[in-house]
């Protein structure tokens, strides 16, 4: 019998140690990918998901944590909208490919330049369903770029030209109640349903990421009294919805031409960064892996203009920036641990021989 677990998570991404992946500037000239031996590279990235994709569309007028310093302090100096102190997957996912970093839907005025490494959906807070956030789900955040392509923002050659990028962080989890088979089993079928008409619209290739380990967020480590160590209840949770979404893709990949879905192991590659085995974090890059760098309310100061959080003196020694989100060091990390997987992104000529695809 699993206990209820009862918690609400905002997601973001990360930045460099010493950086060897290169950002392309908004107005520069395209770089090529990160894996220069792939046949055909996206040329725009579409994203749909949460705070650990978000990179700012929440609205500049709201006084919530992304839109307050210190957060942003590392990249681009000020806040910026992502739940971190820098870059977020997003960011990270978009460089390697080969391209800047896709516009937040929300700063989007309809010019033709901004849109041209693709658009950003992903809203902080929200998951497959409603949430506690008034912010649009999943299905709302497909919605708006099928409005992009009724309004010709895009063309049908853009999307077949693209790579999706779908994050989903556990805000869902905030609605749980019940039986919990049933309940990852109502999102499994609604993300399967969105995974589907994402491709459908015409993008080859869409990665979707499994939950990170929900008992390893610094909320939840403290919150059950398991600090220093990770919270095995509440992995075990999130183990058991990865593996229906695992098993739901494969599925997915059965049933559709060319196996267009991508699993991108957030779980593994968290526990990866942190080295963490049998919910005990061990030696790594990071000190102490679970203790975050901006601690208390971060964001918040008190009525005499006081801070009400606490900062480590190098976010590059935490891997967590926040009680719920990576810092931009921690994302890093996490983006190589999946590097590995991210050719699959990539997808072939038309012409490509059959030997040839063995690579990807």
């Amino acid at each position: 019998m699993m206990e209820k677990v009862c918690f609400s998570i905002f997601l973001c991404f990360s930045a460099s140690l010493i950086i060897t992946i290169h950002f392309p500037e908004v107005n520069g000239a395209r770089r090529q990918p990160q894996d220069k031996f792939i046949l055909n590279s996206p040329e725009k990235l579409f994203v749909f998901g949460d705070s650990y994709a978000d990179t700012g569309n929440w609205p500049r007028t709201d006084a919530s944590e992304p839109r307050k310093e210190p957060y942003g302090m590392t990249f681009p100096g000020k806040p910026s909208g992502r739940w971190c102190d820098g870059r977020v997957l997003t960011d990270y996912i978009a460089a390697y490919l080969g391209i800047g970093s896709p516009q937040p839907y929300s700063l989007w005025k309809g010019d033709g330049e901004a849109k041209q490494y693709g658009m950003n959906f992903a809203y902080g807070g929200t998951g497959v369903f409603d949430t506690y956030v008034d912010g649009p789900n999943m299905t709302t955040q497909i919605n708006y770029l099928q409005q992009l392509l009724q309004q010709n923002a895009y063309t049908k050659h853009d999307l077949t030209s693209s790579a999706a990028l779908v994050t989903l962080a556990g805000n869902d989890y905030s609605n749980y109640h019940g039986n919990i088979n049933e309940f990852v089993d109502s999102i499994m079928k609604q993300l399967c349903l969105n995974l589907k008409r994402i491709h459908e619209m015409g993008i080859p290739k869409v990665a979707v990421t499994t939950m990170e380990p929900l008992g390893c967020l610094p909320l939840v480590a403290f919150s059950t009294g398991n600090y220093p160590n990770c919270d095995e209840n509440t992995n075990y949770i999130t183990r058991f919805y990865n593996q229906m979404l695992k098993q739901r893709v494969d599925k997915l990949n059965d049933q559709t031409e060319g196996s267009p879905f991508v699993i991108l192991d957030l779980y593994a590659a968290f526990m990866s960064a942190m080295n963490i085995e049998h919910n005990h974090p061990g030696k790594s890059s990071f000190p102490h892996p679970l203790m975050p760098c901006c601690f208390g309310k971060c964001g918040d100061v008190d009525e005499n203009g006081m801070n009400e959080y606490g900062l480590c003196d190098d976010p590059k020694m935490a891997f967590f920036w926040d009680m719920e989100h990576p810092s931009q060091q921690g994302w890093f990390a996490v983006y190589s641990a999946l590097k590995s997987s991210l050719p699959h992104l990539f997808y072939p000529q038309q012409d490509t021989p059959v030997e040839n695809l063995g690579m990807l």
